[in-house]
């Protein structure tokens, strides 16, 4: 799952590491004063952490305006094109899937629910057909029933890549790993649902046809690029302007970069819907340009909480710390943020070249650019998230990276530089996004670090919007000499495959949107992918996890930088409020309401 704010920067060092220090140092005294002073909120805060993965504010009123805010629209509000973890949230306002995230706190949100479907799957026992009928009464905004026509043209979107970029296309290679279905805008069939490996023999029932079997089908059918479309109201490339909605709510409004409506589907009903509650009468969604200026209006009661759930800004935090304590939650938000060298930048086609990087690294350091152990995480040891079942943790630590307080190797670096012939050391340029703060922070912090082992390194900013075009483009990264890529990445659902695939595989290397930066190409690695696709049984798919992460770590191929950890806030007025595995360690926003 991709960063999913606008993915960011910092202008100086200095600057950086004075509001870090000013931050840890809020931490540490703040204890709880004044935590329930929360603006105009009404009613005491819940309390520190009252919502990490468990309900605070537990509560069914109906009515109200939930107000987000935000400093990054969607990518794409096209339940097919959308990859933020925000956007796919707040997607389930206004579109349903077979299958959905149950909406509990915490690692059983990231368990599977019927959501248009009145049950979960019948499976074959070779694990190749996946059957369901669809729930009574669920309808569209206009009351015309939802149909298993509708599921199947939805899905068939994902195959439109050429028209509908930017979204997951797990379903397209695992129904059509030929790609020889053409996509529905070039579909010649009558009806335009000429995919064969998804049939609809009534208006009610829906089978999937699997050519090999995968064990995270259904998590794929859970992903809002699952979402039912109906044909007569597509509007191809502009469908994010004013989707039609299969939820609770549906669009009223929608001004790109500045504001979001969505008010009652008053065709909607509770009866055919055991996910959503639906309890506020109208949400919207008001975007801002300055992140400082949207957490101050957070904190003065102006707004209930950030739409982008990447935490507070630092001064954000300080304030928030001091004065807000009880309505602040310091959730792990799934996110591994790294450092990735691509091996088709010489000297990173060495392992021992990687080695020194490694090696070499103030990880405390960059811990603290990225905003210490509480609004940055725990030093990151290894490529798995917490979240994913086959993560050890810290307890993996091949490199030693949280030892020794996370102080570098500098003799395993310089040992490292010897065996890669590069005794004297070698320069490199780092490549981070223009609008990430955080990011330039933690390059300068491995920029400092390195010149002590003799590594010279130039930061270069590029442009973060355009980061597929660049960073994900082979070509470009290897004439700009990108040695070293700064990302995070999180699961697009709890499973190696839905976290690891897209970094690893091989047949994951694109010429553009490559999200393989190391351009990893092992064998061994494929191999076990293959196997895990295919395996059933829960014990030995956590197993294939634990194995493709050594595989991963022992090539040398990342540096991480911490088990990500945000501080997000929550007002006095929300009820229902709770962290969720689901969307990595986000609020539910579907469970919200409002006192």
């Amino acid at each position: 799952m991709t960063t999913h704010i606008s993915r960011g920067r910092r202008k100086q060092a200095v600057a950086a590491t004075a509001v870090v220090a000013a931050l840890l140092a809020t931490a540490a005294c703040g204890g709880d004063s004044g935590g329930d002073n929360d603006g105009k909120g009404g009613g005491k805060a819940a309390g520190f952490d009252a919502a990490n993965n468990k309900i605070a504010s537990a509560g069914a009123t109906k009515g109200g305006t939930l107000k987000f805010a935000g400093a990054q629209d969607a990518d794409s509000w096209d339940t097919t094109r959308g990859y933020y973890g925000f956007a796919w949230n707040f997607m389930r306002y206004y579109s349903r899937q077979l299958v959905t995230s149950q909406t509990q706190p915490g690692k059983a949100g990231s368990d599977l629910t019927p959501d248009l479907a009145s049950a979960r799957a019948e499976i074959s026992d070779d694990g190749k057909t996946y059957k369901y009928t669809l729930r009574d009464g669920i309808t569209w905004e206009d009351g015309k029933p939802i149909t298993s026509q509708d599921v199947k043209y939805g899905i068939q979107r994902v195959w439109a890549q050429d028209v509908l970029s930017g979204g997951p296309i797990y379903l397209k290679d695992v129904l059509d790993p030929k790609g020889e279905y053409p996509g529905p805008y070039k579909d010649k069939s009558k009806d335009k649902l000429g995919l064969k490996a998804i049939e609809t023999p009534d208006d009610k029932t829906i089978i999937f046809k699997l050519p090999e079997a995968n064990s995270d089908f259904e998590e794929m059918l859970a992903l809002t690029s699952a979402s039912p479309v109906r044909q007569d109201k597509d509007t191809k490339s502009k469908y994010g302007l004013k989707p039609f909605s299969s939820g609770p709510y549906k669009f009223e409004s929608y001004t790109p970069n500045k504001e979001i409506t969505l008010v009652r589907n008053t065709e909607w009903k509770q009866s055919s819907d055991p996910v959503r509650k639906a309890l506020p009468d109208k949400v919207t969604v008001t975007l801002f340009s300055n992140a400082d200026e949207m957490d101050n209006r957070i904190l003065a009661g102006d707004y209930h909480l950030d739409i982008n759930q990447t935490g507070l800004s630092p001064q954000g935090r300080i304030k928030a710390l001091k004065d807000h304590k009880n309505n602040l939650d310091n959730p792990v938000s799934g996110y591994i943020r790294y450092a990735v060298f691509p091996q088709t930048v010489a000297p990173f086609d060495n392992i021992e070249c990687r080695k020194a990087v490694i090696y070499g690294a103030d990880h405390k350091s960059l811990q603290t650019a990225r905003g210490g152990p509480m609004a940055g995480g725990d030093i990151g040891t290894n490529m798995l998230p917490p979240s994913v079942p086959g993560s050890e943790g810290q307890k993996y630590d091949p490199y030693g990276l949280a030892q020794n307080d996370g102080k570098p190797d500098e003799a395993k670096a310089k040992d490292a530089l010897k065996k890669c012939g590069k005794p004297n050391g070698f320069k490199t340029t780092i490549a981070v996004r223009n609008n990430k703060p955080v990011e330039v922070a933690t390059a300068e912090s491995l920029q400092a670090s390195l010149k002590k082992i003799g590594i010279t390194v130039d930061i270069d900013k590029y442009d973060g919007s355009q980061t597929s075009g660049i960073i994900g483009n082979p070509k470009v990264v290897k004439d700009k000499n990108y040695g070293i890529i700064i990302m995070g990445w999180g699961p697009d659902f709890p499973s190696v495959q839905g976290y690891g695939q897209p970094l690893w595989d091989s047949k994951y290397i694109l010429d553009s949107g490559n999200n393989n930066f190391a351009m990893i190409n092992d064998k061994a690695i494929d191999g076990n992918f293959d196997k895990f696709v295919t395996e059933l049984d829960d014990a030995k798919k956590e197993q294939l996890a634990t194995q493709i992460n050594h595989q991963v770590m022992e090539g040398a191929y990342y540096l991480p930088f911490v088990f990500e950890k945000f501080i997000n806030f929550r007002s006095s007025d929300l009820t229902n409020v709770y962290t969720t595995d689901a969307y990595s360690g986000q609020y539910d926003f579907i469970s919200l309401g409002l006192k």
